[in-house]
């Protein structure tokens, strides 16, 4: 399964990846925490949870989880009020501290207390302040109307007892005509609520009013100019005062249950104008006064904050730590003695020197009297896989891993796609105008990559940002490819003179119609700039690229089964190598192998053949004489043989490999019924059948079958449609170029043509927005997931298996917020 690799820091190698053990690590219970401390330190073990069949509640260390979890929930409050008060937590490099667990939870608790108790109080403060500006704000607006709003009260209150007493007075004898006119000489005594009420609420509160009391109160409101704060939800509304004029017990018992249905906050009030301006006074002081309480518990409060905030990150990353330590201590599993813990963990044989280390270096802090216990256990479970990557492979290596994470040692793609993709993407977006554009605009994430990584992007930014390297070789190969088609934002550079064409007169005048005769050698690189603007320019290009995208996609798909055979030989499976690999070859090659050929024959004589006419009449009529289309003698011979081989491989994959595993299955299994076969795994995985593999299980000869059908007319109909799948290089690359012109000659050219510095800024703002918004944005969008098809589809679909599982170690890099 590869060679096994010692030492520290051993080369890096993206082709297979690292060879991985089953480690058995027996831990002592004193020094249990600290091992696990110095592991996840380390870095390398991806530890197997052996307490499966336990709720979270029953293993071991729940107590310790719940109480991470308890200062969890600590400092995401105090991270609430932080930002609450615009304090951030300090930028400073986060180092290790040397804190106990238990002291830090107890100074958590302490500060938690000490800040809710001062937010309580503030709140109180806060809200008292709110009511007496409410109350001085409504003492001032209702002595302004008071006098007059009183006089209409009671001018009104007597208007409705003089109605009342005459309708009244018709049935009443004249003699107790005397004592009626004796009570209109009565004074009218009315009562008075006084308050602020919102002013989204005011004409409900009026009209609820009105029906409450039949019409029997006087209301006056004034609204107040600027919103203020309310006292009980603490936000700035816009209120109106209000003062309500009433006459008995039983209609002021109907008013406060309105206004506090209303949320109508009221407040006393003198009819005394000296009284008011006492009351006034006294309000005044008191605001002075709680503004300043409420500025030195503020005061207070944002030194604390601050305090907080200085060693926030510094617990956190503590908490984290903390946590993620017992969570892996609950995974491990508690030997019959409780006297030591058993782990079983994953990791890079490489690393195995490192862990011991480690685990000496634990049993020494931890002042154990026993060591922990390393070996290594023989498994037939399949390993985890695992790169190892770099700032710059990172990016390419996700790329595979987002189709699917590769199986324990099958051949990277990764490997390959670090060229192959940025260059297929140019060859669709080849312009080294927009290629310089898309370098300058990577540098600048390059350039700041250290003061990026340590800041909070958006999501795009962020993205953009993680494969900033990918889009680096993306524009560098876009640069090459645009030089080769010689466009810079559309524009032809005679950069290497002279032109191998010139006009067949002097004065050029048909150069653009009839064309340009030949006069030098061939122009020395890329397309020469004489083919631009011509009649033949978009004819000569279109079978260029055309030609050149099967070309590269026959290339690609040829290395993809070079690969699978890289597999084969590397697992040691002989019926892969001659029932998929050879056929394959043979079938790809005969058809669009020699398609190949031809093209590049072609290039090299100069010749007229039709290739559509010679590749179609190569299957219907393969006897017929090839005339103007022969290329090279014997052709016709040839392609009866390529044909003929073609024909041969379909049957060739399909048939042998199932009755083969057949045989081998029966052989295996030949005197043995009785007892339980170890291996039957490997026959079935060949036959893709992972999800069966146990040794018991029945060999099922029609589902091995089926598969390989199905594998079989997959490849088959894939070669045709794969094939022309790349020619998306050719359509991408002529949308680019022509999309280009549009913008260069209908905006560009458009605006310099009318002579007028306004049209001509206006035009030159336009192109800068069309390149960077459609071609540098859209298109390069576009032009990334065609590539991304093209390799995960094309490429990766014959050799890369995909179904194998990312190793995922215990490590505190990479701790995140939403796990722990």
């Amino acid at each position: 399964m590869g060679d096994t690799r010692g030492g520290c820091c051993p080369p890096m190698d993206l082709f297979r990846s690292e060879t991985m053990q089953l480690v058995q690590l027996i831990i002592p219970m004193e020094s249990a925490r600290l091992t696990v401390y110095y592991l996840g330190k380390l870095g390398l073990l991806q530890f197997k949870d052996l307490n499966s069949d336990k709720s979270p509640f029953q293993r071991t260390y729940a107590g310790q989880i719940k109480k991470c979890g308890e200062m969890a929930r600590t400092l995401r409050f105090f991270k609430e009020q932080m930002l609450k008060a615009g304090v951030s937590p300090s930028a400073k490099s986060v180092e290790e501290t040397e804190i106990d667990v238990d002291d830090l939870e107890v100074k958590l608790a302490e500060l938690e207390a000490e800040l809710t108790e001062m937010n309580a109080n503030g709140e109180k403060l806060q809200r008292s302040y709110n009511e007496l500006v409410e109350y001085k704000i409504v003492l001032r607006k209702a002595g302004d109307f008071f006098p007059s709003a009183q006089h209409s009260a009671t001018a009104r209150q007597r208007e409705m007892e003089l109605n009342q007493m005459v309708e009244e007075s018709i049935e009443t004898p004249l003699l107790q005509e005397q004592g009626t006119s004796t009570d209109l000489s009565k004074q009218v005594k009315l009562g008075f609520v006084t308050g602020l009420v919102s002013r989204g609420k005011s004409m409900a509160f009026e009209r609820i009013l009105f029906r409450a009391t039949r019409g029997n109160v006087f209301l006056e409101q004034v609204p107040i100019e600027a919103p203020i704060t309310d006292p009980v939800s603490g936000e700035k509304m816009e209120k109106n005062v209000f003062m309500v004029f009433y006459s008995g017990e039983r209609a002021k018992n109907k008013i406060l249950k309105i206004c506090d249905a209303f949320g109508a906050n009221r407040y006393p009030f003198a009819e005394d104008c000296g009284k008011q301006a006492l009351m006034i006074s006294e309000v005044s002081g008191k605001i002075s006064e709680l503004k300043s309480t409420i500025d030195a518990g503020l005061l207070h409060r944002d030194h604390l904050l601050r305090t907080i905030s200085d060693q926030f990150e510094q617990w956190n990353l503590k908490v984290k730590k903390e946590k993620s330590i017992h969570h892996t201590l609950n995974m491990l599993s508690l030997d019959v003695t409780k006297k030591c813990l058993v782990a079983e963990a994953w990791s890079p044989v490489f690393a195995t020197k490192q862990i011991q280390d480690v685990l000496q270096r634990a049993s020494v802090d931890s002042n154990s009297q026993v060591g922990t216990i390393f070996q290594v256990l023989h498994t037939r479970e399949s390993p985890p896989t695992y790169f190892r990557t770099n700032k710059f492979t990172s990016a390419f290596q996700e790329i595979v891993d987002a189709y699917g994470v590769a199986k324990y040692q099958e051949a990277n793609p990764g490997v390959y796609t670090i060229v192959t993709f940025p260059f297929l993407f140019a060859v669709m977006f080849g312009d080294w105008g927009h290629g310089i554009c898309l370098l300058l605009a990577t540098l600048f994430f390059i350039i700041r990559e250290k003061k990026l990584s340590s800041q909070k992007l958006g999501d795009i930014t962020e993205m953009t940002f993680g494969g900033r390297y990918v889009i680096m070789m993306m524009s560098l190969f876009s640069i090459y490819t645009g030089f080769i088609y010689n466009e810079c934002f559309s524009v032809a550079f005679d950069l290497f003179p002279p032109s191998a064409y010139a006009c067949r007169d002097l004065s050029c005048r048909d150069a653009y119609s009839i064309g340009l005769i030949k006069v030098r050698d061939t122009y020395p690189f890329g397309v020469d700039p004489a083919w631009h603007g011509t009649r033949s320019e978009l004819p000569f290009l279109n079978s260029l690229k055309m030609k050149m995208s099967i070309l590269l996609g026959v290339a690609q798909m040829n290395l993809g089964i070079l690969l699978s055979y890289s597999n084969a030989t590397f697992f040691g499976n002989s019926l892969n190598i001659w029932f998929q690999f050879i056929p394959q070859m043979i079938f790809l090659n005969s058809l669009f192998g020699y398609l190949s050929l031809l093209i590049i024959v072609k290039w090299c004589t100069g010749s007229q053949a039709d290739l559509y006419h010679i590749m179609i009449y190569m299957f219907l009529s393969p006897t017929d004489e090839l005339g103007d289309n022969q290329l090279f003698p014997y052709q016709k011979t040839v392609q009866l043989v390529l044909l003929l081989l073609a024909l041969v491989s379909v049957p060739w994959m399909l048939l042998p490999k199932p009755f083969l595993l057949k045989k081998r299955h029966e052989n295996r299994h030949q005197g043995q019924s009785y007892t339980q076969v170890q291996g039957t795994d490997d026959a079935l995985s060949e036959a893709k059948h992972d999800s069966h593999g146990h040794g018991h299980e029945e060999f099922e000869f029609s589902e091995v079958f089926v598969h390989q059908l199905i594998h079989t007319i997959e490849f088959v109909l894939g070669a045709v449609s794969n094939t022309a799948s790349y020619l998306r290089l050719w359509a991408l690359s002529l949308a680019h170029s022509q999309l280009s012109i549009v913008f260069y000659e209908k905006v560009l050219l458009l605006a310099w043509g009318y002579n007028n510095m306004v049209i001509l800024v206006v035009g030159i703002i336009i192109f800068i927005f069309a390149t960077v918004g459609v071609l540098l944005i859209m298109e390069t969008l576009s032009a990334f997931l065609h590539a991304l098809r093209l390799h995960w589809v094309e490429f990766q679909n014959k050799f890369y298996e995909g179904d194998g599982y990312k190793f995922y170690p215990f490590s505190f890099i990479l701790i995140d917020d939403e796990d722990y």
